[in-house]
């Protein structure tokens, strides 16, 4: 059985032949937009219009790491154990396309912060993608579709001051996210 995921399409595990690890759980790593950010969001007023399907309000979010299929409690671990730079997200200046099916907002200056989360977690989950591409998902589109959104100007920041470990659960209605902790991202050392 194969699954989409944010990144195309993966392989789950076999389960007919070795079953359902039920300690497993579709994980990713993520920051969740603050309150502005969010007003700035749904300021861009990305409606449903034929082959565009708008990303709900509860599931935006950047994602720092997508690990698919790992342990929960692995991961947890690990994230807890880690220290996060603190980050500014900036996000814009327009509605894009990432590839043919995503309309996005380009998001900078997360790439420390997601290294960091790779690092930490790399061993664990799917492998990580070789390079990091900060953005943040207001629709999925069929293939030739083109939204009015595209190309509407945007400008917000975000301080980073926590990462999310979250669970998605794939329903017939759509991905549900289950935020399952939160790790604090730390000030920048001065030196004297």
């Amino acid at each position: 059985m194969r699954i989409r995921t944010p990144y195309g399409l993966a392989t789950t595990r076999a389960r007919r032949t070795t079953g359902h690890d039920e300690r497993m759980a579709r994980l990713f790593v993520a920051v969740w937009p603050s309150p502005a950010v969010r007003a700035a969001l749904h300021a861009l007023e990305v409606r449903p219009e034929p082959g565009i399907r708008p990303v709900p309000p509860e599931n935006w979010h950047i994602t720092l790491r997508f690990l698919g299929d790992a342990d929960p409690a692995a991961v947890e671990q690990r994230l807890a154990e880690a220290r996060f730079p603190r980050a500014v997200a900036v996000l814009g200046p327009s509605v894009g396309r990432l590839g043919r099916k995503q309309y996005v907002i380009p998001v900078g200056g997360l790439d420390d912060l997601a290294a960091a989360v790779e690092a930490t977690t790399g061993d664990l989950g799917m492998p990580p993608r070789r390079r990091f591409v900060g953005h943040l998902t207001v629709a999925r589109t069929k293939p030739g579709t083109t939204s009015r959104a595209a190309g509407r100007a945007i400008g917000a920041e975000l301080t980073v001051d926590e990462v999310a470990l979250v669970r998605s659960d794939l329903t017939p209605s759509g991905a549900v996210y289950t935020t399952l902790a939160t790790f604090p991202t730390a000030s920048p050392q001065r030196s004297i």
